[in-house]
């Protein structure tokens, strides 16, 4: 089916696609994903039958799935695959692959089952070695094996293959029964799997656009044609586009020379592959799938963030030790949760003056910082909603009543200013936030003060504020520095015997 799949699907892309580099056809991540997943219900030896109309039916459900995402523009999806979950789910992909392959190495008759893809060429100047190297394996072992009959001293070959182009398979998939379930749930993950950038990564090299919710619809409807055409999932593979690309390919039209050479192999050079030996063909998946233990960008990721190495050695281990799609589902769902963290835990943060300058940023970052007397300058760092009002009620109080227990005798708390450039959006929760504070700081005798808040914020808190009490033009300033400026004249203004104090303030600020 390989071959197949090689065949039909190139075809469709170059009706649908708009990428000029992109080399369509199977690639073993998604082929072992979905050989895996589908072998922990059906046995490919006992029940092939079963097992190829479960295959051709979860390609369609790939294909139903990835021309979904792009006609609704859902493509960010995919976006929840993160360069660490990647990572870690290729590197437990190749070693599984390459323990499946010592049984072709060394004779094994019962062993493993999973998942893997295939490196990048990094060197154009040797694309044909490399590209080439696998196809002399094959002819000089098939060669071999055929003059010395392999097959009669213990050689395990691949025997004979049938020839001709793809036979109709639209009767094979199955909409009902038992196996509903399994196809479906294997369709969503290997077209998940299935939905690359490599479109974009040679567009960008070549400086033209591609349209990545069509390239989805694109993929989508080659997988669900194929399924009708004894193909199985297929995309854009990294290999071939290199090679394409390398080879100096302009146009999609790469494909449609792809599809007939492939078609002259099924129509008339199947025999010649009788002889080939099984042990050249897992010596090179395993040659192949190495590459993808990448240990240098594992330390990078250590280096930079401990949370993603973490979800790195997630998806890494729980690919080994359970299975594809719960590996890939833990290292996901560890993702997300640390999103979950992140919205309802924003960065917020006190500010303070850089000696000598107008400038007020982080005290926590910058040492030189100075707080300034009277004043506490925060700002926050995310959009407010009803998820983190409740952090931020509480980190904010909390900042406040720290103020009150240091406060001096000349000077107490008078003033919170929050900076709020960054905060791009505010939710009706958000909204009741600044009333609460309003009320509690009313309390204690402390304004509160507003920073360059953007205009979408602004307008629901004016909506908001019936009484015109809260959002007025003396509470709002466009930066900290003219708020710091404007509320210390007025401090100066309603407390003379504070002139001296405050000049020297004003000075340092």
């Amino acid at each position: 089916m390989g071959l197949y799949s090689s065949f039909v699907p190139p075809l469709v892309y170059v009706v649908l696609g708009s990428s000029r580099d992109l080399a369509v056809g199977p690639v073993s991540i998604a082929s072992l994903v979905l050989g895996s997943m589908l072998a922990e219900e059906v046995s490919p030896k006992t029940q092939l039958g079963l097992f190829i109309q479960l295959a051709f039916t979860s390609t369609f459900f790939a294909g139903l799935f990835q021309a979904a995402l792009g006609i609704l523009r859902l493509g960010f999806i995919i976006d929840f695959l993160s360069k660490a979950i990647l990572i870690g789910f290729m590197a437990g992909a190749a070693i599984i692959v390459s323990l499946q392959q010592l049984k072709s190495l060394l004779g094994i008759t019962h062993f493993t089952k999973e998942m893997s893809i295939i490196p990048t060429i990094k060197k154009p100047e040797l694309f044909w070695v490399s590209a080439g190297a696998p196809l002399a394996c094959v002819v000089i072992s098939t060669i071999l094996s055929f003059v010395i009959k392999g097959e009669h001293h213990g050689i395990s070959i691949i025997g004979k293959l049938e020839q001709g182009i793809n036979p109709v398979t639209a009767k094979m998939l199955l909409f009902h029964g038992n196996y509903l379930g399994l196809t479906i749930k294997t369709g969503i993950v290997t077209g998940i799997l299935s939905l690359t950038v490599i479109g974009r990564t040679f567009a960008a090299l070549r400086n033209y656009k591609v349209d990545g919710n069509k390239e989805m619809m694109a993929i989508g409807f080659m997988n669900m044609v194929g399924s009708t055409t004894s193909c199985y999932v297929t995309t854009g593979s990294f290999s071939r586009s290199a090679v394409n690309h390398n080879a100096g390919a302009r146009t999609v039209m790469s494909n449609v020379v792809m599809s007939v050479t492939v078609m002259v192999t099924l129509l008339f050079l199947m025999p010649l592959f009788r002889y080939t030996p099984n042990v050249v063909l897992g010596a090179i998946i395993i040659t192949a799938v190495i590459g993808l233990i990448d240990i240098s960008a594992a330390y990078l990721i250590w280096k930079i963030d401990k949370f993603d190495f973490i979800v790195l050695l997630t998806a890494f281990f729980g690919v080994i030790f359970l299975s594809v799609q719960y590996g890939l589902a833990l290292a996901v769902g560890l993702s997300i949760f640390r999103i979950l963290l992140q919205i309802t835990r924003p960065k917020t943060v006190m500010l303070g003056n850089i000696p000598e300058t107008n400038i007020y940023r982080d005290l926590h970052h910058y040492k030189d910082a100075i707080r300034v007397p009277g004043f506490l300058i925060l700002s926050i760092e995310a959009p407010i909603n009803f998820a983190n009002i409740t952090y931020l009620h509480e980190r904010i109080l909390r900042w406040i009543e720290e103020e009150d227990d240091t406060r001096t005798e000349n000077f107490s708390l008078r003033y919170v200013i929050l900076e709020m450039s960054a905060v791009c959006s505010i939710d009706t929760s958000g909204v009741s936030l600044f009333k609460e504070l309003k009320v509690a700081l009313k309390m204690k005798s402390v304004e509160f003060i507003l920073v360059n808040p953007l205009a979408e914020v602004i307008a629901k808190l004016k909506k908001a504020d019936e009484a015109n009490d809260f959002i007025r033009a003396d509470y709002l300033f466009l930066t900290v520095e003219e708020a710091v400026a404007a509320l210390l004249s007025a401090m100066k203004s309603q407390s003379p015997r504070m002139d001296e104090e405050l000049h020297t303030i004003a000075t340092e600020c």
